[in-house]
């Protein structure tokens, strides 16, 4: 039997922090690892317990999660959920740059919550199509940045399955374009990856439309 997916929960409202913990402790491959109530003690908890991904609020005394996830970017730490209670336009592309993995809102379904974990503990990113909608937007108002280390020891075929993944498409949407099966488009993904030095589809994702290799449409002469 594999390891549990170790998870830390960090929001300030103790409602928040036991439901989401007794939610996943319904699950035989969870485990939650820690919990905490401000981003300054997320980061102290994650340091030590190492978990895999973790439950990050964005607004708390102190330090705030998209602080926390700064401080918790880079190899080898855990992957970030951020969640949300409604619509933070004014968050997204901050948290996505900060390193989160995906957004989820604290309303959602228990069912909902475990694939999302399942989802970002996988390497995957936990997108929603409304949250891409004003990622592109976002994009649209600023210029290309320079392209990051890497970009052009790209194949072709790696730049075009870059391409699609920055349109928001699955591994299996992208096989049925490319017409390649979905574990060839998974072996470019991961060298796409390896090569940019990025740990998953949504920092990909930033990537993509911040050098400039995909145009948002709002910004196609």
């Amino acid at each position: 039997m594999s390891a549990p997916i170790r998870v830390v929960i960090a929001d300030d409202h103790l409602v928040v922090r036991t439901g989401f913990g007794e939610l996943l402790d319904t699950q035989p491959d969870f485990e939650v690892a820690g919990r905490a109530a401000d981003g300054l003690e997320a980061v102290r908890i994650c340091r030590e317990v190492k978990p895999d991904v973790v439950l990050m609020d964005v607004r708390m005394p102190g330090m705030g999660g998209i602080e926390a996830t700064r401080e918790l970017a880079g190899p080898g730490g855990p992957r970030v959920l951020i969640l949300t209670t409604f619509d933070l336009d004014e968050y997204v592309y901050d948290a996505l740059r900060a390193g989160a993995s995906g957004f989820l809102l604290k309303d959602v379904t228990a069912e909902r919550l475990f694939d999302a974990v399942r989802v970002v503990a996988a390497g995957e990113a936990l997108l929603a199509p409304a949250v891409t909608r004003r990622l592109i937007g976002e994009f649209a108002r600023m210029g290309p940045r320079p392209p990051v280390a890497g970009l052009g020891t790209l194949t072709p075929r790696e730049t075009q399955v870059l391409r699609l993944v920055a349109e928001g498409l699955s591994n299996p949407e992208i096989a049925a374009r490319l017409v390649v099966t979905e574990e060839t488009v998974k072996t470019h993904v991961s060298r796409v990856l390896n090569k940019l030095g990025l740990r998953d589809r949504t920092q990909a994702v930033v990537a993509a439309y911040e050098t400039g290799l995909v145009v948002p449409r709002g910004r196609q002469p």
